[in-house]
């Protein structure tokens, strides 16, 4: 693990504010019959004019600048020719590299006019990654993240996605602890003021198991059902996480949705 100094931790919000700013300019584009390579293009051009560069592209071979999972998608999805369609849902998941310092988040928007279900599937996955955010307290364990995010998503009836998580992240992407979305307060590394880490909980309407496609990039839910992804890039800090990826305009209320 890494721990930053006060300079490293302006420079990874420096980073954030572009990621920021590539999900607003995306967001504003996502409606039905856009293609999610359509999304790509938006994203790197934000890139660019900005400086920055995609984490993502060509890591471990990832052929895109940022990862589109629709719908029973969890993570890691490769955009392409798929269109969106009214009622889906998209997770996108944007990394960009300025000056050396990376940051990381990602987030689940409606397409169109979503289901009631869907909607609050997003509102509890939100919830879930604040509450994390809030145990990311220098002093606690690791554990305490993965706890908030398990012990909520238990209450709401939601199953955790357990093969995946977050991780620390700094001048790589991804560096020690991995951030699991499960786990119990007392166990875990000790979190200390400077650790920097990506927190990202996933969510299903459905059960816990994950398969790849034969692409060999895209987690999808086993059972087919609908997944949300929200992700903070954070620094643990004396009253918790200090998020350096904070968003535009937050995504809190979801008012338009049509019946299953």
């Amino acid at each position: 693990m890494t721990i930053k100094n006060d300079e490293e931790i302006r420079r990874m919000r420096e980073a954030g504010k572009v990621v920021a700013i590539v999900h607003a300019q995306v967001e504003d584009a996502i409606s039905p019959g856009v293609t999610t390579a359509d999304l790509v293009v938006i994203a790197r051009d934000t890139l660019v004019e900005h400086g920055a560069i995609s984490s993502f592209l060509g890591y471990h071979g990832f052929p895109a600048h940022i990862c589109a999972s629709v719908n029973d998608e969890i993570v890691h999805g490769i955009p392409g020719k798929k269109r969106l369609r009214d009622g889906d849902v998209i997770s996108i998941d944007v990394g960009a590299i300025l000056a050396g310092y990376h940051g990381d988040s990602a987030w689940t928007y409606p397409v169109g006019q979503i289901s009631k279900d869907a909607a609050q599937l997003l509102r509890e996955t939100e919830q879930a990654l604040q509450l994390a955010i809030e145990a990311a307290v220098s002093g606690n364990r690791l554990g305490a993240v993965g706890y908030a995010v398990e012990s909520f998503a238990r209450r709401r009836g939601r199953s955790v996605v357990r093969d995946y998580g977050g991780h620390g992240i700094g001048r790589q992407m991804h560096e020690d602890p991995h951030v699991p979305n499960v786990g119990t307060p007392d166990r875990g590394v000790l979190l200390r003021t400077g650790l920097t880490l990506a927190i990202e909980p996933m969510l299903t309407a459905g059960g816990e198991d994950t398969r790849t496609l034969k692409d060999g990039w895209t987690v999808v839910t086993a059972d087919g059902a609908i997944a949300a992804h929200f992700e903070h890039t954070v620094a643990v800090g004396p009253e918790g996480g200090t998020v350096l990826t904070e968003r535009l305009a937050r995504v809190v209320e979801y008012p338009v949705w049509r019946t299953p």
